[in-house]
């Protein structure tokens, strides 16, 4: 019997907001073939910017979830390296930086479990793609 590998998938901050207040992606979240792993930087990027408390339990029933994906030290030194090579190639502002920072750390949380982003923020990750090797999405 031939084994099969299981994909999974860490969606990105502007994925969930969208699926939070619009259920926009339900039909293509029912889709997924695999497993939904949730990354401690979009967690945080959720709270912050949560308007109801419906918005807080739901976002507090994906923060249970056993296993959640949190940069290691390594992850961050990383990608303040990798984020001085990029703003020497690309233009970018501090707060472009800052994003992209967040970005590059779901990125690499991703990666380190051989994961796919899914986002809607084509330009962000597609720039981190220059930097980084990792499995994209855009929705």
């Amino acid at each position: 019997m031939k084994a099969t590998s299981i994909r999974f998938f860490v969606f990105d901050t502007s994925v969930l907001i969208d699926h939070l207040r619009t259920n926009r992606f339900a039909d293509a979240v029912q889709r997924l073939e695999g497993v939904i792993r949730f990354s401690a930087v979009v967690l945080a990027e959720l709270y912050r910017g949560a308007r109801t408390r419906t918005e807080v339990r739901v976002i507090n029933a994906w923060a249970r979830r056993p296993i959640v994906l949190i940069p290691t030290r390594q992850m961050w030194l990383w990608s303040g390296r990798i984020l001085a090579r990029l703003a020497e190639q690309h233009p970018l502002d501090p707060e472009s930086l800052r994003r992209l920072h967040f970005d590059l750390l779901i990125a690499l949380s991703a990666r380190s479990i051989g994961a796919t982003v899914v986002t809607t923020d084509r330009t962000h990750f597609e720039l981190l793609q220059e930097m980084v090797p990792f499995s994209l999405v855009v929705w």
